[in-house]
């Protein structure tokens, strides 16, 4: 039996809570955790809705009943379609954490496994992500490879 599970509704705050470990970790100076209440109501509308266009993937902590170790985040998006992928059905993983404590268990890879294998169910045709340089090696490990086209960002 899998570790890995669906997030469920009652999940959310501690996915808002690991995924504020992420964005700490890419940004040690972030800390800032007045988002996560205007978050929450968002977030569990999204993890009720099983055939939806997000999906959470999750590890429960095995020393903390009631907490998680691990986290990964991914949402479907719709492209218009080109050479490899004509539908325009991509992945996008966009969280993936694993509590400090919870680290070197193999969650995460288990975690990003269950995502890929839901993101192929539903035709995806290639999945995108950012990774930071200490994450890349397990992404590299699983197929990924670097993407030679710039991003950019307008926040609005």
């Amino acid at each position: 039996m899998s570790l890995v599970r669906r997030a469920l509704p009652e999940d959310a705050a501690e996915v808002l809570r690991l995924r504020q470990v992420m964005i700490d970790s890419m940004a040690p100076t972030a800390g800032a955790t007045d988002w996560h209440a205007e978050a929450l109501p968002t977030l569990l509308g999204r993890l009720t809705e099983p055939d939806g266009d997000l999906a959470a993937f999750v590890v429960d902590h095995p020393e903390r009943p009631g907490a998680l170790a691990a986290l990964v985040v991914g949402t479907l998006e719709y492209r218009i379609g080109r050479a490899g992928n004509p539908h325009g059905t991509i992945g996008y993983v966009f969280s993936v954490a694993t509590d400090p404590d919870a680290r070197r268990r193999g969650y995460a890879r288990a975690c990003m496994a269950e995502l890929l294998d839901w993101f192929r169910e539903r035709g995806a045709g290639y999945v995108m992500l950012t990774a930071s340089a200490d994450a890349e090696p397990l992404y590299t490990s699983m197929g990924f490879t670097r993407d030679p086209d710039p991003s950019m960002r307008l926040h609005l």
